[in-house]
Protein backbone atom coordinates (compact mmCIF):
# COMPACT_ATOMS: atom_id res chain seq x y z
CA UNK A 1 0.00 0.00 0.00
CA UNK A 2 2.42 2.21 0.26
CA UNK A 3 3.91 1.75 -3.19
CA UNK A 4 0.47 2.49 -4.10
CA UNK A 5 0.33 5.87 -2.00
CA UNK A 6 3.36 6.82 -3.75
CA UNK A 7 2.23 6.26 -7.11
CA UNK A 8 -0.70 8.50 -7.06
CA UNK A 9 0.90 10.72 -5.57
CA UNK A 10 3.67 11.05 -8.37
CA UNK A 11 0.97 10.56 -10.59
CA UNK A 12 -0.77 13.77 -9.00
CA UNK A 13 2.40 15.59 -9.62
CA UNK A 14 2.53 15.07 -13.00
CA UNK A 15 5.03 12.46 -13.26
CA UNK A 16 4.53 10.16 -16.50
CA UNK A 17 3.76 6.56 -16.20
CA UNK A 18 7.10 5.47 -17.57
CA UNK A 19 8.77 7.48 -15.30
CA UNK A 20 6.72 6.00 -12.28
CA UNK A 21 7.52 2.72 -13.67
CA UNK A 22 11.47 3.24 -13.46
CA UNK A 23 11.15 4.81 -10.31
CA UNK A 24 9.56 2.56 -8.38
CA UNK A 25 10.94 -0.48 -10.29
CA UNK A 26 7.73 -1.88 -11.29
CA UNK A 27 5.98 -2.80 -14.65
CA UNK A 28 4.29 -0.04 -16.42
CA UNK A 29 1.70 -2.16 -17.17
CA UNK A 30 0.74 -2.08 -13.58
CA UNK A 31 1.14 1.42 -12.86
CA UNK A 32 -1.34 1.85 -15.75
CA UNK A 33 -4.11 -0.07 -14.41
CA UNK A 34 -3.81 1.14 -10.90
CA UNK A 35 -4.22 4.61 -11.86
CA UNK A 36 -7.35 3.34 -14.14
CA UNK A 37 -8.94 1.46 -11.19
CA UNK A 38 -8.47 4.81 -8.81
CA UNK A 39 -9.72 7.10 -11.87
CA UNK A 40 -12.39 5.18 -12.10
CA UNK A 41 -13.61 5.67 -8.61
CA UNK A 42 -12.34 8.95 -8.65
CA UNK A 43 -9.35 8.79 -6.06
CA UNK A 44 -7.50 11.69 -6.44
CA UNK A 45 -3.65 12.60 -4.73
CA UNK A 46 -3.73 13.73 -1.71
CA UNK A 47 -5.89 10.88 -0.49
CA UNK A 48 -8.36 11.80 2.89
CA UNK A 49 -6.47 11.46 5.75
CA UNK A 50 -8.75 9.06 7.13
CA UNK A 51 -8.45 6.67 4.56
CA UNK A 52 -6.52 3.36 5.71
CA UNK A 53 -4.68 0.74 3.85
CA UNK A 54 -7.15 -1.54 3.87
CA UNK A 55 -9.63 0.62 2.71
CA UNK A 56 -7.70 1.82 -0.04
CA UNK A 57 -7.32 -2.00 -1.20
CA UNK A 58 -10.76 -2.50 -0.65
CA UNK A 59 -11.26 0.32 -2.85
CA UNK A 60 -9.04 -0.16 -5.34
CA UNK A 61 -9.44 -4.22 -5.83
CA UNK A 62 -13.23 -4.74 -4.53
CA UNK A 63 -13.79 -8.09 -6.19
CA UNK A 64 -16.39 -7.97 -8.63
CA UNK A 65 -19.23 -10.81 -9.47
CA UNK A 66 -20.57 -13.55 -7.20
CA UNK A 67 -19.73 -13.82 -3.87
CA UNK A 68 -16.92 -16.11 -2.50
CA UNK A 69 -18.21 -19.56 -1.41
CA UNK A 70 -21.62 -18.40 -3.24
CA UNK A 71 -21.99 -21.48 -6.20
CA UNK A 72 -23.63 -19.67 -9.53
CA UNK A 73 -25.24 -22.72 -10.25
CA UNK A 74 -27.48 -25.06 -8.34
CA UNK A 75 -25.87 -28.08 -6.83
CA UNK A 76 -26.81 -31.26 -6.62
CA UNK A 77 -27.66 -32.67 -2.45
CA UNK A 78 -23.48 -34.42 -2.56
CA UNK A 79 -24.58 -36.41 0.50
CA UNK A 80 -26.96 -38.03 -1.09
CA UNK A 81 -24.36 -38.53 -4.17
CA UNK A 82 -21.85 -40.13 -1.71
CA UNK A 83 -24.35 -43.11 -1.17
CA UNK A 84 -25.81 -43.47 -4.30
CA UNK A 85 -22.25 -43.78 -5.61
CA UNK A 86 -21.70 -46.99 -3.79
CA UNK A 87 -24.18 -49.07 -4.82
CA UNK A 88 -23.10 -51.70 -7.87
CA UNK A 89 -22.30 -50.37 -11.41
CA UNK A 90 -23.12 -46.38 -10.69
CA UNK A 91 -20.32 -44.21 -11.73
CA UNK A 92 -20.21 -40.72 -11.75
CA UNK A 93 -20.71 -40.16 -15.19
CA UNK A 94 -24.07 -41.68 -14.06
CA UNK A 95 -24.73 -39.30 -11.52
CA UNK A 96 -23.86 -36.50 -13.24
CA UNK A 97 -26.05 -37.03 -16.89
CA UNK A 98 -29.24 -37.80 -13.58
CA UNK A 99 -27.91 -33.55 -12.32
CA UNK A 100 -28.06 -32.78 -16.17
CA UNK A 101 -31.47 -33.96 -16.88
CA UNK A 102 -33.33 -32.11 -13.75
CA UNK A 103 -30.79 -29.22 -13.93
CA UNK A 104 -29.95 -28.08 -17.97
CA UNK A 105 -27.56 -25.01 -16.70
CA UNK A 106 -25.82 -27.01 -14.26
CA UNK A 107 -22.04 -27.65 -14.57
CA UNK A 108 -19.85 -29.24 -16.78
CA UNK A 109 -18.68 -32.89 -15.98
CA UNK A 110 -15.28 -31.90 -15.29
CA UNK A 111 -16.42 -29.08 -12.81
CA UNK A 112 -19.59 -31.31 -11.25
CA UNK A 113 -16.57 -33.76 -10.80
CA UNK A 114 -14.28 -31.66 -8.93
CA UNK A 115 -16.81 -30.39 -6.79
CA UNK A 116 -18.13 -33.87 -5.76
CA UNK A 117 -14.13 -34.47 -4.91
CA UNK A 118 -14.30 -31.76 -2.69
CA UNK A 119 -16.98 -33.10 -0.67
CA UNK A 120 -15.15 -36.25 -0.17
CA UNK A 121 -12.38 -34.70 0.92
CA UNK A 122 -14.37 -33.15 4.03
CA UNK A 123 -15.77 -36.06 4.93
CA UNK A 124 -15.26 -38.19 7.90
CA UNK A 125 -11.33 -40.19 7.81
CA UNK A 126 -13.73 -43.41 7.75
CA UNK A 127 -15.34 -42.68 4.85
CA UNK A 128 -12.76 -41.29 2.40
CA UNK A 129 -11.75 -44.67 0.30
CA UNK A 130 -14.23 -45.33 -2.00
CA UNK A 131 -15.81 -49.06 -1.41
CA UNK A 132 -18.32 -50.59 -3.58
CA UNK A 133 -21.22 -52.22 -2.01
CA UNK A 134 -20.86 -56.09 -0.76
CA UNK A 135 -17.75 -55.31 -1.63
CA UNK A 136 -15.19 -55.46 1.28
CA UNK A 137 -15.26 -56.65 5.21
CA UNK A 138 -12.09 -55.27 6.84
CA UNK A 139 -11.78 -57.53 10.37
CA UNK A 140 -8.71 -57.49 13.17
CA UNK A 141 -9.18 -57.10 16.88
CA UNK A 142 -8.74 -54.69 19.46
CA UNK A 143 -6.25 -53.72 21.13
CA UNK A 144 -7.80 -53.84 23.93
CA UNK A 145 -9.03 -56.21 26.05
CA UNK A 146 -12.53 -56.28 28.47
CA UNK A 147 -12.21 -58.07 32.05
CA UNK A 148 -14.41 -61.09 32.49
CA UNK A 149 -14.59 -62.01 36.42
CA UNK A 150 -14.64 -65.87 37.96
CA UNK A 151 -17.62 -65.48 40.06
CA UNK A 152 -16.30 -68.35 42.08
CA UNK A 153 -12.60 -67.32 42.39
CA UNK A 154 -13.03 -63.72 42.01
CA UNK A 155 -10.46 -64.08 39.51
CA UNK A 156 -10.36 -61.56 36.16
CA UNK A 157 -9.60 -62.93 32.88
CA UNK A 158 -9.05 -60.63 29.86
CA UNK A 159 -11.29 -61.44 26.74
CA UNK A 160 -10.17 -59.88 23.14
CA UNK A 161 -12.56 -57.87 20.94
CA UNK A 162 -13.24 -58.86 17.50
CA UNK A 163 -14.43 -56.34 15.31
CA UNK A 164 -15.66 -56.01 11.64
CA UNK A 165 -16.56 -53.17 9.48
CA UNK A 166 -18.35 -53.46 5.91
CA UNK A 167 -16.33 -51.38 3.39
CA UNK A 168 -19.38 -49.26 1.80
CA UNK A 169 -21.80 -48.92 4.97
CA UNK A 170 -19.54 -48.93 7.99
CA UNK A 171 -21.58 -51.82 9.40
CA UNK A 172 -20.12 -52.52 12.70
CA UNK A 173 -20.07 -55.83 13.75
CA UNK A 174 -17.99 -56.75 17.41
CA UNK A 175 -17.86 -59.86 19.88
CA UNK A 176 -15.63 -60.76 23.37
CA UNK A 177 -13.76 -64.31 22.69
CA UNK A 178 -11.51 -65.91 25.08
CA UNK A 179 -8.51 -65.74 22.66
CA UNK A 180 -7.26 -64.61 19.35
CA UNK A 181 -6.09 -68.76 18.24
CA UNK A 182 -7.85 -70.40 15.24
CA UNK A 183 -10.81 -71.53 16.50
CA UNK A 184 -11.97 -68.33 18.17
CA UNK A 185 -10.69 -66.20 15.11
CA UNK A 186 -13.04 -68.32 12.70
CA UNK A 187 -15.81 -68.50 14.97
CA UNK A 188 -15.66 -64.99 14.67
CA UNK A 189 -15.98 -65.33 11.18
CA UNK A 190 -19.26 -67.37 11.18
CA UNK A 191 -20.72 -65.38 13.15
CA UNK A 192 -19.79 -62.51 11.62
CA UNK A 193 -21.49 -63.85 8.19
CA UNK A 194 -24.48 -64.99 10.31
CA UNK A 195 -24.85 -61.67 11.95
CA UNK A 196 -25.01 -59.66 8.40
CA UNK A 197 -27.03 -61.99 6.40
CA UNK A 198 -24.68 -62.54 3.55
CA UNK A 199 -20.97 -62.89 2.10
CA UNK A 200 -18.95 -60.21 0.90
CA UNK A 201 -16.39 -60.50 -1.87
CA UNK A 202 -13.56 -60.54 0.38
CA UNK A 203 -12.04 -60.14 3.80
CA UNK A 204 -9.31 -57.43 4.39
CA UNK A 205 -7.79 -58.95 8.05
CA UNK A 206 -4.79 -57.75 9.47
CA UNK A 207 -1.84 -60.54 9.43
CA UNK A 208 -2.13 -62.01 12.56
CA UNK A 209 -0.61 -65.80 12.47
CA UNK A 210 -4.19 -67.07 12.60
CA UNK A 211 -4.87 -65.87 9.75
CA UNK A 212 -1.66 -65.15 7.74
CA UNK A 213 1.49 -68.04 7.98
CA UNK A 214 3.29 -65.67 6.33
CA UNK A 215 3.36 -61.80 5.53
CA UNK A 216 4.49 -60.76 2.19
CA UNK A 217 3.99 -57.91 0.14
CA UNK A 218 3.56 -59.89 -3.09
CA UNK A 219 2.65 -63.45 -2.23
CA UNK A 220 0.97 -63.59 1.54
CA UNK A 221 0.38 -67.41 2.56
CA UNK A 222 -2.99 -68.10 4.42
CA UNK A 223 -3.56 -70.00 7.18
CA UNK A 224 -5.01 -73.15 5.35
CA UNK A 225 -7.90 -73.50 8.11
CA UNK A 226 -8.38 -69.98 8.22
CA UNK A 227 -8.88 -70.79 3.67
CA UNK A 228 -10.77 -73.68 3.78
CA UNK A 229 -13.17 -71.42 5.88
CA UNK A 230 -13.34 -69.44 2.91
CA UNK A 231 -13.40 -71.44 0.34
CA UNK A 232 -16.64 -73.03 2.39
CA UNK A 233 -18.05 -69.17 2.03
CA UNK A 234 -17.43 -68.68 -1.50
CA UNK A 235 -15.55 -65.55 0.05
CA UNK A 236 -11.90 -64.42 -1.02
CA UNK A 237 -8.75 -63.19 1.69
CA UNK A 238 -6.80 -60.20 0.96
CA UNK A 239 -4.73 -59.29 3.41
CA UNK A 240 -3.22 -55.93 4.61
CA UNK A 241 -0.07 -55.42 3.36
CA UNK A 242 2.54 -55.26 5.73
CA UNK A 243 3.29 -52.14 7.55
CA UNK A 244 0.37 -50.17 5.65
CA UNK A 245 -2.37 -49.58 7.96
CA UNK A 246 -4.24 -47.27 5.37
CA UNK A 247 -4.81 -50.49 3.90
CA UNK A 248 -7.31 -51.36 6.33
CA UNK A 249 -8.22 -47.81 7.95
CA UNK A 250 -11.76 -48.81 7.70
CA UNK A 251 -11.37 -51.20 10.79
CA UNK A 252 -8.50 -49.30 12.27
CA UNK A 253 -11.21 -46.35 12.58
CA UNK A 254 -13.65 -48.85 13.46
CA UNK A 255 -11.70 -50.35 16.09
CA UNK A 256 -11.73 -46.90 17.49
CA UNK A 257 -15.07 -46.13 17.45
CA UNK A 258 -15.92 -49.52 18.96
CA UNK A 259 -13.06 -48.85 21.68
CA UNK A 260 -14.90 -45.67 22.60
CA UNK A 261 -18.71 -46.90 22.66
CA UNK A 262 -18.12 -50.01 23.67
CA UNK A 263 -14.94 -50.61 25.94
CA UNK A 264 -15.41 -46.91 27.36
CA UNK A 265 -19.13 -47.12 27.87
CA UNK A 266 -18.92 -50.57 29.14
CA UNK A 267 -16.00 -49.71 31.67
CA UNK A 268 -17.96 -49.54 35.24
CA UNK A 269 -20.01 -52.66 34.53
CA UNK A 270 -18.49 -56.13 36.07
CA UNK A 271 -19.18 -59.10 33.49
CA UNK A 272 -19.22 -62.83 35.24
CA UNK A 273 -19.09 -64.39 31.84
CA UNK A 274 -18.40 -64.35 28.05
CA UNK A 275 -22.27 -64.32 27.33
CA UNK A 276 -22.91 -61.22 29.66
CA UNK A 277 -19.95 -59.32 28.00
CA UNK A 278 -21.30 -60.83 24.40
CA UNK A 279 -25.30 -58.81 25.43
CA UNK A 280 -23.68 -55.82 26.52
CA UNK A 281 -21.64 -55.70 23.42
CA UNK A 282 -24.69 -55.85 21.24
CA UNK A 283 -26.43 -53.60 23.07
CA UNK A 284 -23.58 -51.21 22.16
CA UNK A 285 -23.53 -52.19 18.60
CA UNK A 286 -26.77 -50.97 18.29
CA UNK A 287 -26.08 -47.72 19.10
CA UNK A 288 -23.30 -47.61 16.91
CA UNK A 289 -24.68 -48.86 13.90
CA UNK A 290 -28.27 -46.52 14.73
CA UNK A 291 -26.10 -43.57 14.81
CA UNK A 292 -26.46 -40.93 12.51
CA UNK A 293 -23.00 -40.24 10.83
CA UNK A 294 -23.27 -36.08 10.95
CA UNK A 295 -21.91 -35.63 7.08
CA UNK A 296 -24.04 -38.15 5.04
CA UNK A 297 -26.73 -37.59 7.08
CA UNK A 298 -27.96 -41.29 7.85
CA UNK A 299 -27.10 -44.14 9.87
CA UNK A 300 -25.01 -47.36 9.22
CA UNK A 301 -27.71 -48.92 9.58
CA UNK A 302 -29.46 -47.13 6.75
CA UNK A 303 -26.92 -47.35 4.80
CA UNK A 304 -26.73 -51.01 5.19
CA UNK A 305 -30.19 -51.89 4.58
CA UNK A 306 -30.57 -49.40 1.39
CA UNK A 307 -27.00 -49.95 -0.28
CA UNK A 308 -25.21 -53.18 1.15
CA UNK A 309 -27.30 -56.15 2.22
CA UNK A 310 -28.46 -56.47 -1.49
CA UNK A 311 -25.45 -56.92 -2.57
CA UNK A 312 -24.39 -59.44 -0.49
CA UNK A 313 -23.98 -63.28 -1.82
CA UNK A 314 -26.03 -65.52 -0.07
CA UNK A 315 -24.86 -67.51 2.89
CA UNK A 316 -24.61 -71.47 2.05
CA UNK A 317 -26.71 -73.90 3.34
CA UNK A 318 -24.92 -74.69 7.16
CA UNK A 319 -22.75 -72.67 9.13
CA UNK A 320 -18.62 -73.38 8.62
CA UNK A 321 -17.85 -76.03 11.28
CA UNK A 322 -14.52 -75.66 12.55
CA UNK A 323 -11.82 -77.76 11.28
CA UNK A 324 -7.75 -77.83 11.72
CA UNK A 325 -5.68 -79.06 9.01
CA UNK A 326 -2.10 -80.04 9.53
CA UNK A 327 0.64 -81.60 7.35
CA UNK A 328 1.88 -84.58 9.02
CA UNK A 329 4.30 -87.72 8.46
CA UNK A 330 3.15 -91.25 9.01
CA UNK A 331 4.96 -93.13 11.56
CA UNK A 332 6.77 -96.49 11.25
CA UNK A 333 3.89 -97.93 13.07
CA UNK A 334 1.53 -96.61 10.46
CA UNK A 335 0.03 -93.62 13.32
CA UNK A 336 -0.31 -90.15 12.83
CA UNK A 337 -0.43 -87.72 16.05
CA UNK A 338 -2.91 -85.22 17.19
CA UNK A 339 -2.95 -83.65 20.29
CA UNK A 340 -1.52 -86.72 21.92
CA UNK A 341 -3.51 -89.07 20.48
CA UNK A 342 -2.81 -91.32 17.52
CA UNK A 343 -4.89 -92.24 14.65
CA UNK A 344 -3.69 -95.44 12.41
CA UNK A 345 -3.65 -94.74 8.49
CA UNK A 346 -3.19 -97.61 5.73
CA UNK A 347 -0.18 -98.71 6.46
CA UNK A 348 1.30 -98.48 2.40
CA UNK A 349 1.47 -95.23 3.50
CA UNK A 350 4.69 -95.28 6.60
CA UNK A 351 6.90 -92.76 6.17
CA UNK A 352 4.26 -90.77 3.92
CA UNK A 353 3.24 -86.92 4.36
CA UNK A 354 -0.44 -87.01 4.41
CA UNK A 355 -2.87 -83.58 5.88
CA UNK A 356 -4.63 -84.13 8.64
CA UNK A 357 -8.00 -82.45 8.90
CA UNK A 358 -9.67 -82.39 12.90
CA UNK A 359 -13.01 -80.84 13.76
CA UNK A 360 -14.48 -81.40 17.09
CA UNK A 361 -15.58 -85.10 16.29
CA UNK A 362 -13.76 -86.58 13.89
CA UNK A 363 -9.79 -86.65 12.71
CA UNK A 364 -9.37 -87.23 8.91
CA UNK A 365 -6.43 -88.06 6.84
CA UNK A 366 -5.68 -87.75 3.49
CA UNK A 367 -3.12 -88.36 0.79
CA UNK A 368 -2.89 -86.44 -2.33
CA UNK A 369 -6.56 -85.11 -1.76
CA UNK A 370 -8.45 -88.67 -1.16
CA UNK A 371 -9.51 -89.61 2.22
CA UNK A 372 -7.60 -92.54 3.15
CA UNK A 373 -8.86 -92.58 7.19
CA UNK A 374 -11.00 -91.29 8.97
CA UNK A 375 -11.76 -92.00 13.13
CA UNK A 376 -14.07 -90.25 15.83
CA UNK A 377 -11.40 -87.82 17.78
CA UNK A 378 -10.38 -89.34 21.45
CA UNK A 379 -10.02 -86.92 24.21
CA UNK A 380 -9.83 -89.64 26.69
CA UNK A 381 -9.45 -93.69 27.29
CA UNK A 382 -6.59 -95.33 25.44
CA UNK A 383 -3.74 -93.40 22.89
CA UNK A 384 -3.96 -95.12 20.13
CA UNK A 385 -6.85 -95.16 17.61
CA UNK A 386 -6.49 -98.39 15.29
CA UNK A 387 -8.43 -99.49 12.33
CA UNK A 388 -7.81 -103.19 11.82
CA UNK A 389 -8.00 -102.70 8.32
CA UNK A 390 -5.26 -100.24 8.22
CA UNK A 391 -3.30 -103.27 9.30
CA UNK A 392 -0.47 -105.88 7.90
CA UNK A 393 -2.02 -109.50 7.82
CA UNK A 394 0.65 -110.21 10.20
CA UNK A 395 -0.27 -107.43 12.59
CA UNK A 396 -4.19 -107.72 12.11
CA UNK A 397 -3.95 -111.21 12.82
CA UNK A 398 -1.99 -110.72 16.25
CA UNK A 399 -4.46 -107.57 17.52
CA UNK A 400 -7.25 -110.08 17.62
CA UNK A 401 -5.03 -112.22 20.04
CA UNK A 402 -7.29 -111.73 23.14
CA UNK A 403 -7.20 -114.25 26.65
CA UNK A 404 -11.08 -114.90 26.07
CA UNK A 405 -10.21 -116.59 22.41
CA UNK A 406 -7.27 -118.50 23.49
CA UNK A 407 -9.56 -119.84 26.53
CA UNK A 408 -12.31 -120.59 24.40
CA UNK A 409 -9.41 -122.68 22.20
CA UNK A 410 -8.64 -124.68 25.48
CA UNK A 411 -12.33 -125.19 26.38
CA UNK A 412 -13.04 -126.78 22.39
CA UNK A 413 -10.26 -129.71 24.24
CA UNK A 414 -11.44 -129.82 27.27
CA UNK A 415 -11.98 -128.54 30.91
CA UNK A 416 -8.04 -129.49 31.87
CA UNK A 417 -6.55 -127.82 28.77
CA UNK A 418 -9.20 -124.56 29.47
CA UNK A 419 -7.45 -124.40 33.02
CA UNK A 420 -3.84 -124.53 31.54
CA UNK A 421 -4.69 -122.16 29.04
CA UNK A 422 -6.16 -119.57 32.03
CA UNK A 423 -3.13 -120.91 34.33
CA UNK A 424 -0.83 -119.47 31.69
CA UNK A 425 -2.49 -116.23 31.03
CA UNK A 426 -2.61 -115.45 34.94
CA UNK A 427 0.98 -116.26 35.67
CA UNK A 428 2.59 -113.46 33.37
CA UNK A 429 2.14 -109.59 34.63
CA UNK A 430 0.01 -109.01 31.58
CA UNK A 431 -1.90 -111.59 30.09
CA UNK A 432 -0.57 -110.96 26.77
CA UNK A 433 2.95 -111.92 27.66
CA UNK A 434 1.22 -115.59 27.44
CA UNK A 435 -0.12 -115.76 23.88
CA UNK A 436 2.96 -116.95 22.27
CA UNK A 437 2.89 -119.90 25.03
CA UNK A 438 -0.62 -120.74 24.11
CA UNK A 439 0.14 -120.48 20.64
CA UNK A 440 2.85 -122.84 21.68
CA UNK A 441 1.03 -125.10 23.29
CA UNK A 442 -1.34 -125.33 20.41
CA UNK A 443 1.21 -126.98 17.83
CA UNK A 444 2.12 -129.60 20.48
CA UNK A 445 -1.72 -130.30 20.56
CA UNK A 446 -2.70 -130.16 17.38
CA UNK A 447 -1.88 -133.69 16.38
CA UNK A 448 -2.63 -135.95 19.52
CA UNK A 449 -5.87 -137.46 21.17
CA UNK A 450 -7.93 -134.92 22.88
CA UNK A 451 -8.00 -137.59 26.60
CA UNK A 452 -4.01 -137.25 26.09
CA UNK A 453 -3.89 -133.35 26.07
CA UNK A 454 -5.95 -133.28 28.75
CA UNK A 455 -3.94 -135.50 30.47
CA UNK A 456 -0.98 -133.75 29.82
CA UNK A 457 -2.68 -130.30 30.68
CA UNK A 458 -3.49 -131.60 34.26
CA UNK A 459 -0.03 -132.83 34.82
CA UNK A 460 1.15 -129.40 34.00
CA UNK A 461 -1.33 -127.41 35.97
CA UNK A 462 -0.78 -129.47 38.75
CA UNK A 463 3.54 -129.35 38.96
CA UNK A 464 3.30 -125.75 37.74
CA UNK A 465 4.89 -126.51 34.44
CA UNK A 466 3.40 -123.15 32.81
CA UNK A 467 5.85 -123.12 29.55
CA UNK A 468 5.90 -124.79 25.99
CA UNK A 469 9.49 -126.97 27.18
CA UNK A 470 7.60 -128.22 30.50
CA UNK A 471 4.37 -129.17 28.00
CA UNK A 472 7.24 -130.95 25.29
CA UNK A 473 8.77 -132.51 28.17
CA UNK A 474 5.06 -134.30 29.57
CA UNK A 475 4.21 -135.20 26.25
CA UNK A 476 7.44 -136.75 25.74
CA UNK A 477 6.84 -138.97 29.18
CA UNK A 478 3.26 -139.42 28.73
CA UNK A 479 4.40 -141.24 25.12
CA UNK A 480 6.65 -143.27 26.45
CA UNK A 481 4.95 -144.37 29.76
CA UNK A 482 2.09 -145.31 28.18
CA UNK A 483 3.29 -146.84 24.65
CA UNK A 484 -0.16 -146.86 23.41
CA UNK A 485 -1.34 -147.75 19.48
CA UNK A 486 -4.44 -146.27 20.05
CA UNK A 487 -5.94 -144.53 16.92
CA UNK A 488 -5.60 -140.45 18.03
CA UNK A 489 -8.96 -138.93 18.41
CA UNK A 490 -9.94 -136.35 15.39
CA UNK A 491 -9.52 -133.19 16.56
CA UNK A 492 -11.95 -130.30 15.59
CA UNK A 493 -9.10 -127.90 13.63
CA UNK A 494 -11.65 -125.28 12.70
CA UNK A 495 -12.50 -124.28 16.18
CA UNK A 496 -8.84 -124.93 17.12
CA UNK A 497 -7.62 -122.05 14.70
CA UNK A 498 -6.79 -118.96 15.90
CA UNK A 499 -5.17 -115.79 14.79
CA UNK A 500 -1.42 -115.82 12.98
CA UNK A 501 -0.23 -119.76 14.35
CA UNK A 502 -3.68 -121.24 14.60
CA UNK A 503 -3.65 -122.54 10.86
Amino acid sequence: MRQLRQMLRLAGSGTSSREIAVVLGIARSTVQDNLRRAAEIGLTWPLPGDLTDDALENKLFARNGVKQGTRRRTEPIWAELAVELKKPGVTLQILWEEYRASNPDGYGYSRFCELFRGFEQRLSPTMRQEHAAGDKVFVDYSGKKIPIVDRTTGEIREAEIFVAVLGASNFTYAEATWTQTLPDWIGSHVRLFRFIGGVPRLIVPDNLKSGVNRASFYDPEINRSYGMMASHYGVGVLPARPKRPKDKSKVENGVRFAQSCILGRLRNQTFFSLAEANAAIAQALDRINDHVMRRLGVTRRQLFENVERAALARLPGDDYEFAEWRLVRVSTDYHVEYKTFLYSVPHGLIRQQVDLRATARTVEIFHRGKRVAAHQRRYGGPRHGTDPEHMPSSHRRYAEWTPDRFRRWGASIGPNTEGLVISVLASRPHPEQGFRTCLGILRLFRDIARDRAEAVSARAVEIGGLNCKSIASLLANHKAAKHSTEPSAIIDHANLRGPGYFH
